[in-house]
């Protein structure tokens, strides 16, 4: 039974042909309204789907658990179907598209009986911006359904601007069986669409967030002459009411959420600094006509990793799941709140999968319990995350887990040198994914598991923005994660990485002059804004340290990592990393040109 249709008929019939395939109960258009949102909920309530939580603690918030084997993206069952492999590269897992519909649409043949389909239109950006692009998820979840209407603009405005442009990204989704044995996730750029079987889990199901925001767009991105990346948008603002906006590329549960939504020390609050949040964990940009970069959050929620996060790690996050919150693999205490590891306070007493907690059996809240919640409900949300044209960007920051080796924080000397820090930026893989922890890999710009196209290609489209007339970002890299001897980690982070981020304005505005070394510039001595902070002289100048002899190796690193792309790689980066060797090399000659 269908509850309305489209006035576009491309949609109408692809709706149709999706059931004729899935065999749905029901058909249900999403409009997005509070009652439909409340009557999802209702029928959650009721199959278990949704746990209810303290309704004084967690007012109108929910805790959802996964099948034990559906937790995380799975980056091996996650494929880009071009015509041509080379066109997916050697960053992606490949699959002929007519091999992969053929092999995936048999696993959706009837895989909605007894169920309902609904049909979520949705926009990723504000309704009018110019940059934001729009798509239809079809999913058998309601807990997508209630997801996706928190983590875009999803409903009867996004539908009616679907219907203006007359195009949109096509997403299909069912939970299946939930068999990891019969679980793929098939891209399909060339036909912008996407199809997705097996998993409940957010990066699998919700389609409009890694799958369309990054994967799909980022070739919308590359054929339009734009950038969709896996970045937080923070935005400073100074002691003299001056607006910097910063995009930040760290991999997943590396701290992108808790920089988005930093805290100033108690120093730089009374000195009138502020921060606004944009976004969490997306950056759409585009140049301006002016020459600049600007940038929308094409989401309007957090999916947010909740492990760690704490008063005193992230504040403003606990505060911002006060109230209409989907909690997923969390645990609960005595009172029935949500409780994870490093919250701080409160006792588990039930685990992730619902048994009585023990120890024995691992952490109480999964490594990758997450949090869904409306952005604007976040107290530092920043009203410019609707402006239809974005905000502008003074910089870019790659940063990932480094134990050791990379400084605090460095500036690329020119765009081409940033594209090779950016493309040759490593860390240590998390829980987000599944697979092994603590290993370090190559993440380029935190796109690794996420570019919808051949790395080489990509690479390429970053340096094409260096043309005449450009007013590009400033690009610099940093390192919270520096551990000293005992495993410490060396830097407190948190609210003291806006000193930081202070550096990098100042060389934004020409009012800190840095010093050259063979990586990078540097903060001069007495640059880096120190007061108030417990931390040695000595500790400062390892954390700035160059390691001449150390970077060489990790130069020879990266120039087999670039080489594995074969052919496509671009030869300007390879030239770079090779000014960069030399100059490492000159500096083994004279020593003190290595050291900040």
């Amino acid at each position: 039974m269908r509850s309305h249709g489209s006035s576009l008929e491309a949609l109408n019939r692809w709706v149709d042909d999706v059931a004729r395939l899935t065999e749905p109960a029901a058909i249900h258009w999403c409009d997005g309204s509070d009652a439909e949102y409340a009557e999802l909920v209702t029928t959650m309530l009721a199959s278990g789907d949704l746990l209810p939580l303290n309704a004084e603690k967690h007012p109108r918030s929910y805790l959802h658990r996964s099948h034990p084997s559906d937790v995380a993206r799975v980056e091996h069952l996650t494929f880009v179907c071009t015509p041509e492999e080379e066109d997916a590269g050697p960053n992606n897992h490949w699959m002929a598209p007519a091999e992969a519909h053929a092999k995936i649409d048999a696993l959706f043949a009837g895989a909605m009986r007894g169920r309902t389909m609904y049909v979520i239109p949705y926009c990723m950006g504000p309704i009018d911006s110019p940059i934001a692009r729009c798509g239809v998820e079809i999913t058998d979840s309601p807990y997508v359904v209630a997801n996706m209407r928190i983590m875009t603009r999803m409903g009867q405005p996004a539908l009616a601007r679907i219907e203006r442009d007359g195009s949109f990204v096509k997403g299909l989704h069912s939970t299946g069986d939930l068999d990891p044995e019969r679980r793929f996730i098939m891209h399909f750029p060339e036909e912008l669409s996407i199809k997705s079987i097996g998993s409940g889990y957010g990066g699998n199901a919700l389609l409009g967030k890694k799958c369309h925001a990054l994967r799909i767009a980022s070739h919308q991105a590359r054929r339009e002459g734009w950038l969709a990346e896996h970045m937080l948008i923070v935005g400073i603002e100074n002691r003299q009411g001056e607006k910097h906006y910063i995009a930040a590329a760290f991999p997943s549960a590396c701290g992108k959420t808790n920089l988005a939504m930093l805290i100033p020390t108690e120093g730089y609050r009374k000195a009138g600094w502020k921060v606004w949040t944009v976004g969490d964990d997306i950056c759409w940009m585009t140049p301006g006509e002016d020459g600049r970069l600007w940038a929308i959050n094409p989401e309007a929620g957090y999916f947010g990793v909740a492990p760690g996060t704490s008063a005193k790690t992230n504040p403003s996050a606990l505060t911002t799941l006060g109230q209409d919150a989907i909690f997923t693999n969390v645990a609960v205490t005595a009172d029935n709140a949500a409780w994870w590891e490093g919250l701080g306070e409160g006792e588990p007493v039930i685990d992730w999968q619902g048994r009585p907690y023990d120890p024995a059996n691992g952490p109480a809240a999964h490594p990758n319990a997450r949090f869904t919640v409306s952005a604007k409900q976040c107290p530092s949300w920043a009203p410019e995350s609707e402006a239809p044209t974005g905000v502008p960007i003074s910089a870019i920051v790659f940063g990932g887990r480094r134990p050791s080796l990379v400084p605090l924080v460095f500036e690329a000397k020119d765009w081409a040198h940033g594209v090779l820090v950016g493309a040759a930026m490593g860390s240590e893989t998390t829980a987000a994914a599944t697979g092994a922890v603590g290993v370090l890999r190559r993440d380029s710009m935190a796109m690794k598991p996420f570019c919808g196209y051949n790395f080489a290609d990509y690479f390429a489209h970053w340096l094409s923005f260096d043309k005449p007339g450009a007013r590009l970002p400033r690009i610099f890299h940093v390192n919270w994660f520096r551990k000293d001897r005992d495993g410490q980690f060396m830097w407190p982070g948190y609210g003291d990485n806006l000193r930081v981020l202070d550096w990098m304005i100042q060389r934004v505005t020409g009012s800190a002059k840095g010093v050259d070394t063979p990586i990078g510039i540097l903060p001069a001595k007495h640059e880096l804004n120190l007061d108030g902070l417990d931390i040695s002289p000595g500790v400062v100048d390892e954390l700035l340290r160059v390691d001449v002899e150390g970077w060489q190796e990790e130069l020879s690193a990266i120039a087999l990592y670039l080489d594995g792309f074969g052919t496509r790689m671009p030869e300007k980066l390879k030239a770079e990393r090779l000014k960069v060797s030399k100059a490492l090399d000159a500096a083994v000659i004279r020593p003190k040109a290595s050291v900040a």
